[in-house]
């Protein structure tokens, strides 16, 4: 792999930590209440064990996602649902100002405690949820990079397949270890949740893009979403996100008591 390549998919990765590391950071705390009404002493086992699982369903549901990603439809389906929960996001908290609490989020997938095997399942579902999310918008970002001589793992080339893991992976890290740190950064500059579903809507156009270019759709050429006219707009307009969500949001002061 020549080092522009290489650059290249070091680049997704980066911008894939990022945004895995915004978005897993509210659900980290939604998982944390979950496991509250354990014994501090199984807490810690639940989320393992409930996080352990999830990771392979996000391996098994990347394989399965492998071979079915040049199906016009399928990406069709992930561009739309990407499209939906990042306006059903922006459109509820900045609109109709409807933002809900870890705690509300929580309730929603708790609604009665449970023992340590039954908290641990709940986990794993509640995270199955998370992931479907980052997974569409790490295939969206990955398709369109170039093929590698790397072995094909289910019906992507081996490299792509294993950026999508490690933003997977990474994501499952974060909501495990690395929460806090997103969490006070989320507190301190609050622009930044707007700014993220802002890309995972603008992801959800790069998948449209992939999808419209499709030989069976031929609406746009073939060889326009691998275009580096495409990837460079796409990438202007997704830093161009960040930073004003960086800039235009408020800073804010942030209480220990205000962390999970």
């Amino acid at each position: 792999m020549d080092i522009s390549l290489l650059l290249e998919y070091g680049w997704v990765l980066l911008v894939l930590i990022v945004l895995e590391g915004i978005l897993a950071a509210d659900n980290a705390l939604v998982l944390a209440i979950m496991v509250k009404n354990l014994p501090e002493n199984q807490r810690k086992k639940a989320l393992f064990y409930g996080l352990a699982g999830a990771f392979v369903f996000r391996f098994a549901s990347l394989f399965v996602i492998s071979f079915l990603i040049d199906v016009w439809q399928v990406q069709a389906i992930g561009a739309l649902y990407l499209l939906f929960i990042a306006g059903n996001h922006i459109i509820r908290k900045v609109w109709l100002k409807k933002d809900e609490t870890p705690d509300d989020k929580a309730k929603k997938k708790q609604v009665s405690s449970a023992g340590f095997w039954g908290t641990v399942l709940k986990v794993e579902i509640a995270d199955i949820a998370f992931a479907v999310d980052s997974i569409l918008a790490a295939v969206a970002l990955a398709v369109t990079l170039p093929d590698t001589n790397f072995p094909t793992i289910g019906g992507l080339d081996g490299a792509k397949f294993t950026v999508i893991l490690l933003g997977g992976l990474i994501g499952v890290i974060i909501m495990r270890f690395a929460a806090t740190f997103f969490v006070k950064l989320l507190k301190k500059r609050p622009g930044l949740e707007i700014a993220a579903f802002i890309i995972v809507g603008w992801v959800g156009i790069k998948l449209a893009v992939y999808t419209l270019s499709h030989p069976a759709l031929g609406v746009l050429p073939e060889e326009f979403a691998e275009s580096t006219p495409w990837k460079v707009t796409f990438y202007v307009v997704l830093i161009l996100v960040a930073l004003g969500g960086w800039f235009l949001s408020s800073k804010r002061e942030v209480k220990e008591e205000d962390l999970p």
